[in-house]
């Protein structure tokens, strides 16, 4: 029989249990999200979810932690079961001295949807055994189902989710048409806007087909050839390790908003490779990151042109080995068309190339003052790229006219293409001024792709030669040089000038070696003679019509006073040459 005492000391427990209620519900209040304090209304979840009781009463040893709601009562006690106002303090503590005697607390019945439980009697029972610091409790348990996984950490907002995914289940049937497919979202609204998508790609398709697309087969169309190559290309880069607070559909979804909105911004279909690429270095959650990046932005606004150092050597080939699948290297081409004739050399080049490689062109014309009255020249530009790609066969190419500074604006462009071909119609110069404004060093300093100059007349890239000196910047003309003799049968030849170079032999062999582990056959020169000689020699003994090299080696200012072997041969050798980063 309940004692005086135990009763008495039961009800200094309920007053303090109210106290700490009342406390979390200001805190709750002050941090702006009160509903999170609250418990859930089983019958609320239940019809939001079409939940289905499947299973009759089992007895089992449930967590108490997993309790979120409750069937009748889930006004009376907090989310932790601290008891509210409403609660009789003395049934309270009768319960407390119940449990605190011999007999302890009976079991207690609730419904269980996924790893949650919800109360149906004994709401009193589980606020006690919170309070008494218990991690579990004897329950009869009825099984409810649904069709989407349910946490203990659901919550108001996760419940809109949740029944937006049930609700997306029963339109598309996603889960029975492909029961492996897990379309968890953390974000309301998420799957209202993957229907969108769904019903765009039946559209499109049934354009395609020319015959009305029925819509389930549309979902398993959507699914298998939209969704799950978005979702291979997030698996392949383990972007869900630098989100770990996202799902893989709430990935696709950034992606897809990405992408349309890169493409709004520079005019073409730069796919959902190069998006998530984008996004990722965008908005990976790093503090440290965002401040670099910060810092980087306020420099490049200080810092003069021709004192830019741009992405670090590698960037294009680390991207290229993590993304392409294929073995075509070139796959988007960007050609810089000007108001010279060389301009039309340029693209000729890259309707060469890009035949080979099956590219996609974009033609990109920039003029810093764009108006009304110079717009016809432009689109006269425009008319004449689309003639001549469609005369070369090209199925896929656009043109976009820009307005701004040409440096940066070929440079922001070119991060969601392959390469990028100019003409080269003004080397830079000789003396210190000449280098200073020279646009091309600034491309070739800033650009995150490998430059392509042309000279004069475009080339059939049969014969290459490869100026190797060792550095990070010519290790990537290296990997490109692999890749034209070893895919598009470019005739190749090593040259290394051992001017300047302490271990020019070593250097020359490290070439070889990594050549013939890549199967690539080619000849080897070591020259005595400075670069810019020993390149105009072999080019005028071998009739090469290409050159690989890589970009400036030497910090900015150093190049400027002292010029840059880069820049002589820009100068003095009129052949097309691929500059790497």
């Amino acid at each position: 029989m309940m004692g005086e005492r135990d009763y008495r000391f039961a009800l200094d427990d309920y007053q303090q249990a109210r106290r700490q209620a009342a406390l979390q519900e200001v805190l709750a209040r002050v941090t702006g999200n009160p509903q999170k304090d609250k418990l859930l209304s089983y019958e609320e979840v239940r019809q939001q979810l079409r939940a289905i009781e499947r299973s009759a009463e089992k007895l089992k040893e449930i967590p108490l932690d997993a309790i979120v709601g409750s069937v009748g009562r889930y006004t009376d006690f907090n989310r932790k079961f601290l008891p509210r106002k409403s609660i009789s303090p003395g049934r309270w503590a009768r319960v407390m001295s119940f449990a605190r005697g011999l007999t302890g607390l009976p079991p207690i019945d609730v419904y269980q949807i996924g790893e949650a439980y919800f109360v149906k009697d004994g709401n009193h029972r589980v606020s006690v055994a919170r309070r008494m610091g218990n991690q579990s409790i004897q329950a009869y348990v009825t099984q409810v189902e649904t069709k989407v996984p349910v946490t203990p950490d659901l919550d108001p907002d996760q419940l809109i989710i949740k029944a937006e995914h049930v609700n997306f289940l029963e339109k598309t049937r996603l889960d029975q048409l492909r029961p492996e497919a897990d379309l968890t979202a953390t974000t309301a609204g998420a799957y209202p806007t993957i229907r969108e998508h769904i019903e765009v790609h039946r559209y499109f398709m049934g354009l395609e087909e020319e015959r009305e697309i029925p819509y389930l087969e549309a979902v398993a169309h959507w699914f298998d050839e939209v969704y799950l190559p978005v979702i291979h290309i997030i698996r392949r880069r383990n972007l869900l390790r630098e989100f770990p607070d996202r799902t893989e559909a709430d990935l696709y979804l950034w992606v897809a908003k990405h992408r349309h909105e890169l493409e709004k911004e520079i005019g073409w279909d730069i796919g959902s490779e190069a998006a998530l690429a984008d996004l990722a270095e965008r908005q990976r959650p790093s503090t440290w990151k965002a401040l670099r990046n910060l810092l980087k932005g306020l420099l490049q606004t200080l810092i003069p042109d021709f004192l830019h150092t741009g992405p670090p050597p590698g960037t294009w080939r680390t991207r290229q080995e993590k993304e392409t699948e294929t073995h075509q290297l070139f796959a988007e081409i960007l050609i810089a068309l000007d108001d010279s004739p060389n301009a039309w050399n340029s693209l000729e080049q890259a309707l060469m190339l890009g035949k080979k490689e099956n590219s996609r062109l974009h033609g990109l014309h920039i003029h810093t003052n764009l108006t009304d009255s110079t717009r016809d020249e432009h689109l006269a530009v425009e008319e004449e790229f689309n003639r001549r790609c469609q005369e070369a066969g090209i199925s896929e190419y656009d043109f976009q006219l820009a307005a701004g500074e040409v440096g940066k604006t070929l440079c922001q462009r070119a991060r969601f293409t392959d390469l990028v071909l100019l003409p080269l119609n003004h080397p830079p110069g000789e003396n210190r001024l000449e280098r200073v404004e020279s646009g091309l060093r600034f491309l070739i300093r800033s650009c995150p792709q490998p430059l392509m100059t042309i000279p004069g007349k475009a080339s059939e890239m049969s014969k290459a030669v490869l100026a190797y000196d060792g550095s990070p910047k010519a290790r990537e003309a290296l990997f490109i040089a692999a890749y034209l003799a070893g895919q598009l049968n470019t005739h190749l030849t090593v040259l290394t000038s051992t001017v300047g170079l302490k271990k020019g032999k070593k250097i020359h062999k490290e070439a070889r070696t990594y050549l013939q582990s890549r199967k690539v056959r080619a000849n080897y020169v070591l020259s005595d003679l400075p670069l810019p000689e020993a390149l105009d020699h072999q080019i005028r003994e071998r009739e090469f019509n290409l050159i690989l090299i890589g970009g400036y080696g030497s910090r900015p200012v150093v190049e400027v006073v002292l010029g840059s072997v880069v820049d002589q041969v820009l100068r003095e050798i009129k052949v097309p040459a691929i500059i790497c980063r």
